[in-house]
């Protein structure tokens, strides 16, 4: 192929582009390997990758996972039919239509055993019996010796942490963070004017060495963290930190608010730090992440009944109570066992879209775990976070850079949300494009003149 004035990855779009036109490619040829063919022109993968994303981007061709890349029919696109792929949200998604029919149907059966109490009456705020002892059923595998007098329910997880933070907050002493921190905290505290310090994280989440300094400097009140699977990292606190997470708690007087939204989805078997320091931990068991947004229903472990009565407190100061016909779904589905089938369907999806992203993007520096909603993606080749989102952005791919979550400095790297796609087409479609930049350095890619 001779190189024209043109850079030569459009060189070799344009070549497809002129065999689709004139009928030497048809709709379903498959193109060669992008090695292969860069192996036979004598130019580098990066060149091949580049002429292959921007055919894509000209709806020319498409990749099919496991398969290669295709021609598509005149008019198809690969992308939604908005051209936007929102990788940006972290939420549940599963496949299972049978299942969902019965989840409909169990909320149709509340009209008939709630009717219009679940409505029209404002019920007690942390919940009813029935309902509280609802969610010890559905801790108790992790919290074995839970009773229902230490849990309360609240709406949602940024509801319980709201009213934990008013109610446990001191005015002269800071509170303790993962570097990266959950963003909705971070509001929370600049919020109420509560002070955060960064704990340093690894591989392995927070790094207990690096607590005990922070404790020692700051003398911090509270510990917030999330022990599994935490975002954006992914990341699962081993158990040997968990121990000395929990002993460093006791010897500082730190009170702990566990922020485990994943941990039921993660399924690790490892004990929360509510079993290690069940007397200074609070214990935050959301089901937003773990079955449903819409439920906004979080289960609440205090270190006591004690404990719960004064979080109740301070619920009716701030939110209230949880909306009690989301609360009675809770219960229907975790007493029918559709609650646990919904988590295993949801397993069952999240690992599906996780291998596809390890396909893709396994050997760009990705990191997650099959469980997690998001993964984690590293910047390489010199790309600054802002640059590479830039990037995505114009192409119609939507992420959420590293500064969203970073308590000083941010590292150079991006979440991507796995689930956010309604198919996994369109995800396959974001994590193409991110794949094709990943691979580039930043001066190859700026196509200014």
């Amino acid at each position: 192929m001779a190189k024209g004035a043109a850079p030569l990855y459009l060189a070799i779009a344009d070549a497809i582009e002129a065999d689709i036109r004139a009928g030497a490619l048809r709709h379903g040829d498959r193109l060669p390997p992008q090695r292969a063919l860069a192996d036979r022109l004598g130019i580098d993968f990066t060149t091949v990758s580049r002429a292959y994303a921007e055919a894509r981007r000209r709806a020319l061709v498409e990749g099919r996972v496991g398969m290669g890349t295709f021609v598509q029919a005149s008019g198809t696109k690969s992308a939604p039919a908005s051209g936007i792929v929102d990788l940006t949200m972290n939420f549940p998604r599963m496949a299972d239509t049978a299942l969902t029919s019965r989840l409909w149907a169990e909320v149709a059966g509340l009209e008939t055993t709630g009717g219009m109490d679940l409505l029209l009456r404002y019920q007690e705020v942390g919940g009813t019996r029935a309902d509280r002892e609802a969610g010890v059923a559905w801790l108790i595998d992790s919290l074995p010796d839970l009773a229902f007098d230490r849990l309360v329910i609240t709406p949602g997880a940024q509801g319980a942490l709201l009213a934990l933070l008013t109610l446990l907050k001191h005015p002269d002493r800071p509170v303790a963070v993962e570097a990266l921190c959950y963003p909705g905290f971070r509001s929370l505290a600049g919020h109420l004017g509560a002070a955060l310090v960064p704990v340093a994280m690894d591989g392995d989440g927070l790094i207990p060495d690096d607590l005990a300094a922070q404790c020692a400097r700051h003398r911090p009140a509270l510990l917030c963290c999330t022990p599994n699977l935490h975002n954006p990292t992914t990341a699962t606190i081993p158990l040997d930190r968990r121990e000395a997470i929990a002993a460093i708690a006791r010897e500082y007087d730190l009170t702990i608010l566990e922020d485990d939204a994943y941990g039921r989805l993660a399924g690790n078997g490892l004990p929360p730090l509510a079993a290690l320091a069940p007397e200074r931990t609070y214990h935050i068991a959301s089901l937003s992440k773990a079955l449903a947004p819409a439920l906004r229903i979080a289960y609440v472990v205090c270190p006591d009944a004690r404990g719960a009565s004064r979080l109740t407190g301070a619920l009716r100061a701030t939110t209230s109570m949880a909306s009690p016909l989301g609360a009675a779904i809770a219960t229907r589905w975790i007493e029918t066992g559709l609650a646990q089938q919904t988590l295993n369907a949801i397993r069952a999806e999240t690992e599906a879209r996780h291998a596809l992203a390890h396909r893709l993007l396994g050997q760009d520096g990705l990191r997650g775990d099959p469980r997690a909603y998001h993964a984690w993606l590293p910047l390489d080749h010199g790309w600054s976070r802002g640059d590479f989102a830039s990037r995505l952005r114009h192409a119609g791919i939507g992420v959420v850079t590293s500064d969203a979550f970073a308590i000083g400095p941010a590292p150079e790297a991006l979440r991507i949300g796995l689930a956010a796609p309604l198919e996994r087409a369109a995800l396959e479609t974001g994590l193409r494009e991110i794949a094709d930049l990943a691979c580039q350095s930043p001066t190859l890619a700026n196509l200014i003149v």
